[in-house]
């Protein structure tokens, strides 16, 4: 039990619902058990003893149990329900929550589909139990208790041999449960794995069609799937295997009741009545003891769940915020000392002992082969990653002195891969600052250059995007996060490859449009081509996560290190055409 401790804190503020619902689920109960005693009765003073007349009396005694367990069935439900599903409700926020806090430390190891799992059918696996599965649990305990206590009543030898199968009964449980809590979380791990591989799928089908893989991709799929199949088979077959010897000890014990009861009416020691009574209850208790195999299964279902729920919420947060946070607006200095960053600890650091200083207003260029480590270096800025090493500053305090959701605000960040949401234009360049005017927004668009484009959209700003953008080209999607980015009037702008799916002609203007943005503000471009780097009032030339070479673009060009090289080999081809142009 001890993952449902864990997250007692989700269910047990609502206990009053389950408390309620226990109440009327005893009210039912205890009427339960009535029959077989009204049952009795009947038999026995009514059919045996003639007295007919009290068939009606019987009858109306009868509808009456069954009207008030009719409405105390409802309540119990009904506030089990209750219970269960505003439980859940506070657990898939606190998931949520707990989502937007952690790290990209996190996702870097994380699954989509998995994640999307956890959310959807473990959530809902542990709401099953809190909704019916705990209190199925107490109307078993409860039925065996006073069913049990009545035929204890009745007659104590029929009750002994009745109680005799009860260990054997309840060994095998134990022993179900055993084997059926391993084989369940591998159900559930196997299905977060095929979320997983659906997930991909569709998210990459482009490329999927592209290189004609359907064939492929319909065989890892399939791989899953088997898994996945093979998983549920083997905890059917555990299910198979215990369940007949669950029933056959409870229809062993139904004979032995039979014949043992037969004998003590035959003998004068128990009346007829008792012994059709002492029937329909030893069904109330085989019963519910078989039924606690089905309770066994949610619960082992429900445990699975709760601790794949966990491993979210118990998950290390690595950024982490001070107590006495700074909230203040920046200006935008940017330094780094000595700062090595290494994203897992076995492989080569991205980041070696890295030192520059950006005061406010200042442009930086950052150019390099792939994995050189120049957005490595912006994601420390953003505090998306702790150094192992050294210290990042902004105006010359710890990044990490500052509040997250203050310092992120002032950050203005263009991926080289945008990602649009499934709303207006409009909306999602106001994503950052949602209180921003119609003028604020369509004058940042005019500066990311996508205003024209964007009025020839059906709607205007108000044209609904698909998913993840889909409809427009690449560089549309650029331009409307660059957009994005200017509206929230940022100290620190950073263009991460931010013109790469332009044409030559729109880069230009962007870049022209971006140099006015940039006044005033600390500015990290980070890009291929010398074109979009020229006028940083820095250029940092990164190899295997090191600063190999710093400077203008006029003192770099002169240096004959790589910096040239790179401008050589961007560069030769137009040289040779304007040299044949001489010609």
């Amino acid at each position: 039990m001890d993952s449902f401790k864990k997250l007692k804190q989700y269910y047990w503020p609502y206990k009053k619902y389950f408390l309620l619902s226990l109440c009327f689920l005893f009210f039912v109960t205890v009427i339960t058990v009535i029959y077989p005693i009204i049952l009795q009765q009947t038999i026995d003073r009514v059919v045996l003893m003639d007295r007919y007349e009290l068939i009606p009396y019987i009858c109306a005694l009868f509808l009456f149990l069954m009207i008030g367990k009719g409405f105390a069935t409802f309540y119990h439900q009904y506030l089990g329900d209750l219970f269960g599903i505003t439980a859940v409700y506070k657990l898939r926020d606190g998931l949520y929550h707990k989502l937007q806090r952690l790290s990209f430390t996190y996702y870097d190891n994380a699954k989509t589909g998995d994640i999307m799992s956890r959310l959807t059918a473990d959530v809902e696996g542990f709401r099953f139990f809190l909704s019916f599965g705990f209190a199925e649990l107490l109307r078993i305990v409860l039925l065996i208790t006073i069913s049990l206590g009545v035929m204890f009543y009745f007659s104590v030898p029929l009750a002994l041999v009745t109680m005799a199968a009860m260990p054997f009964l309840a060994i095998i449980v134990f022993q179900f449960d055993k084997r059926v809590h391993p084989a369940f979380r591998l159900i559930r791990q196997s299905y977060g794995k095929l979320n997983t591989r659906v997930q991909e799928n569709i998210s990459g089908m482009h490329t999927v069609k592209s290189l004609s893989r359907e064939d492929f991709e319909i065989g890892r799929f399939a791989h899953r799937n088997d898994a996945y199949r093979q998983h549920y088979l083997h905890t059917s077959f555990i299910w198979s295997k215990y369940f007949p010897l669950m029933e056959f000890i409870g229809n062993f014990c139904a004979v032995a009741l039979l014949a043992f009861g037969g004998y003590l009416v035959i003998d004068g020691q128990l009346s007829l009545g008792a012994l059709v009574a002492f029937f329909s209850l030893v069904w109330y208790i085989m019963g519910p003891l078989m039924n606690l195999g089905f309770v066994i299964n949610q619960f082992s279902q429900a445990k699975a769940s709760a601790e794949r729920l966990l491993e979210i919420l118990e998950a290390k947060e690595d950024i982490v915020e001070a107590k006495q946070a700074i909230t203040e607006p920046i200006q935008g200095h940017v330094t780094f000392q000595n700062v090595t960053l290494t994203y897992v600890e076995e492989d080569d650091a991205a980041l070696k002992d890295i030192s520059f200083d950006a005061p406010p207003g200042k442009v930086i260029g950052l150019i390099g082969s792939t994995g050189s480590g120049k957005t490595s270096i912006t994601q420390l800025i953003t505090r998306f990653y702790e150094p192992q090493s050294g210290d990042v500053f902004i105006d010359q305090k710890p990044v990490s002195d500052y509040q997250l959701k203050a310092l992120r605000k002032e950050i203005g960040f263009v991926l080289q891969e945008p990602f649009l949401f499934s709303t207006t234009i409009r909306e999602n360049i106001a994503y950052g600052n949602p209180d921003v005017s119609d003028e604020q927004v369509i004058d940042a668009a005019k500066r990311a250059q996508a205003h024209e484009f964007i009025m020839k959209m059906p709607d205007g700003y108000q044209t609904l995007l698909g998913e993840r953008g889909m409809g427009l080209s690449g560089g549309q999607k650029q331009r409307i996060a660059i957009a994005r980015a200017i509206c929230i009037n940022p100290k620190i702008l950073i263009l991460d490859d931010a013109t790469s799916a332009v044409d030559m002609e729109t880069e230009f203007r962007i870049q022209k449009a971006l140099r006015e943005v940039m006044k005033g503000r600390t500015s990290f471009i980070i890009a291929h081509r010398i074109a979009s780097l020229k006028h940083a009032d820095e250029i940092l030339v990164l190899e295997d996560g090191k600063v190999v070479e710093r400077g203008t673009h006029d003192f770099l060009i002169k240096n004959e290190g790589p910096y040239q090289r790179i401008y050589d080999i961007q560069y030769q081809d137009r040289d040779e055409i304007m040299k044949r142009q001489h010609a």
